[in-house]
């Protein structure tokens, strides 16, 4: 049992609340939270559910337009509320660091990483320059970044996204804090890097005794990773339980719901028949950017109302393979098949049916969607430029799409992207997609940065929609639970080449290509001991040879 003498951060009977116009609305509500040293609290809750705002306000900090407006916030002794500003300055960097969910848009992109690294510990007067970098790449090879003496001298730019990751977290240890708040830090990487930034996590934690804050929406990560798990809805504590309590025995109904959101699971259809045109063909595509090789020879089909799933780790092609069915990217060899006619290489050569044909939704609706234009706008344009209506006919046509995304018009039309949640940026993403009247959709991650009940919800539209409309998609993801539940068939990318493809249930079933076999066993499963176990099989005790180092 922790005793209260180790207490490092006590909140008692938090409100925050948010400005719209000139009211202010309630974010949290009056929510409590103890957190020892040494210890991981997982806080886990649906989009909004305030999970950030309260990772935030336990560094006594709030985002422009929230305040705290009651309770109190308490780390180390010390009133984070009402501390002068100088007072916070002194603590952030060097008791306590934050690490984001995206390290890309948080690096400065013009200074080298070990720039960046030094930065806090000097001007806390922690150490000088040299000293914090012979630290700063002690940190790297601890966190088994490549070339540690080196990497710290690249651009952010210049490493992945699994490395950048782990770069952060070594900057967030580079004063040793007391606490780190880890906001959504795998969200974004796929299954094996994952592994490896949860294993680098999980160690540096351990090994400096630090208490984080370990914020997620993905309920077998943090099984990994927490003590205790706290559940928050709409700014409302739900439950707390010790870990392994929480997952084996949760005592609230939406606590429940939340373990039993992935029951969403389409029926594979039939393969096709040998003598089908398929709507889509990529035959023999090679492709690169520059003198840089990005695709070799890579060939799969997607056949009428199917849904073909193409996965594999950040870097394996899957995104270059979308630009160049969609002419953004003119293969140097092969060619892309529409209903089994060629098409131009380069969009620009395409004729508007040509490109009508074949739409796409993004991964982060946040910018994909033009923060000044409406709804109404956004989705107005795609239906004007392919059906050239106009006026009440416009209007009755974006109103058809919206209802057909479950969005209400007369609420929605007029409103702009900054005023709807993310579940609901996404499906003014398909609308967009959707306005074209396509054959084909090609998904790029849609569902990767929303919480598993939002992501469940726009698997059931999309899912209702293939099937209303006939469509087929290419659905590009990361994430092997979405293609257990959207995927007729997988076709499995590495280092830009096919390794293997076929039916969901074929692919799932051993025996598999050594790739895919280390992509299914990289899923993380609600279970405590799930990553050691992991860990163990591949013959390593800690992160130390965990990640399959692929860079």
């Amino acid at each position: 049992m922790t005793e209260a003498r180790d207490l490092l951060l006590k909140i008692r009977d938090l409100r925050i609340e948010g400005r719209s116009d000139e009211d202010w609305f309630p974010i949290i509500n009056g929510v409590d939270l103890d957190l020892h040293k040494g210890e991981v609290l997982g806080l886990i809750g649906e989009s909004g559910a305030g999970k950030s705002t309260i990772g935030l306000a336990a560094m006594g900090y709030t985002r422009d337009g929230v305040r705290i407006s009651g309770g109190s916030v308490e780390f180390d002794g010390i009133d984070l509320v009402n501390a002068p500003a100088r007072v916070k300055r002194g603590l952030l960097g060097r008791r306590i660091a934050y690490v984001a969910q995206s390290a890309a848009a948080s690096f400065n992109p013009a200074h080298r990483l070990i720039d960046q690294h030094v930065e806090a510990p000097v001007q806390h007067g922690v150490s000088g320059r040299s000293d914090s970098i012979a630290d700063g790449t002690e940190l790297y090879r601890k966190l088994r970044l490549p070339n540690p003496d080196e990497i710290g001298f690249r651009y952010p730019h210049q490493v992945s996204g699994g490395q950048l990751q782990r770069a952060m977290t070594a900057m967030a240890m580079a004063c040793r804090p007391d606490l780190i708040i880890f906001d959504e830090p795998t969200t974004a990487l796929d299954v094996t890097t994952q592994i490896e930034v949860l294993a680098a996590i999980r160690q540096i934690v351990q090994e400096f005794d630090t208490a984080a804050i370990y914020i997620t929406h993905d309920l077998a990560v943090v099984a990994q990773m927490a003590d205790r798990i706290k559940v928050l809805l709409r700014g409302d504590e739900v439950e707390e339980a010790d870990t392994r309590t929480m997952l084996s025995a949760p005592k609230e109904d939406y606590t429940k719901s939340l373990w039993a959101v992935r029951s969403f699971e389409r029926t594979e259809k039939p393969l096709a028949g040998a003598d089908e045109v398929p709507v889509v063909s990529v035959r023999g595509v090679t492709a690169a950017y520059g003198d840089t090789p990005v695709l070799h020879d890579v060939s799969f089909d997607i056949h009428a109302g199917r849904t073909v799933a193409v996965v594999g780790e950040s870097g394996s092609g899957k995104s270059t393979t979308a630009r160049c069915i969609t002419g953004l990217l003119p293969p140097l060899e092969g060619e892309v098949l529409f209903n089994g006619q060629v098409l131009p290489a380069d969009y620009r050569k395409r004729t508007k049916d040509q490109l009508r044909q074949a739409q796409m939704i993004y991964q982060m609706a946040d910018t994909a969607l033009n923060p000044r234009r409406t709804i109404g706008q956004i989705i107005g344009r795609p239906v004007q430029f392919y059906s050239g209506l106009h006026g009440l006919r416009l209007r009755d046509r974006v109103n058809e799409l919206l209802d057909q995304i479950e969005l209400d018009p007369d609420t929605f039309y007029h409103r702009l992207p900054s005023e709807l949640s993310g579940g609901q940026k996404q499906r003014v993403g398909i609308a967009r997609a959707l306005a074209a009247e396509p054959e084909f959709i090609i998904c790029d991650e849609v569902t990767s940065a929303l919480d598993q009940l939002v992501a469940e919800g726009i698997l059931r539209l999309l899912a209702r929609l293939q099937d209303e409309l006939g469509l087929s998609y290419m659905f590009i993801t990361h994430d092997l639970a979405t293609v257990r539940a959207i995927a007729d068939e997988v076709v499995v990318m590495k280092d830009g080449r096919v390794v293997e493809q076929g039916g969901k249930t074929e692919m799932f079933h051993p025996p598999h290509h050594a790739y895919t076999d280390l992509l299914l066993s990289s899923v993380p499963e609600m279970d405590p001991d799930w990553l050691d176990r992991l860990l163990a099989q591949r013959g390593v005790d800690n992160i130390g040879d965990a990640a399959v180092d692929k860079m």
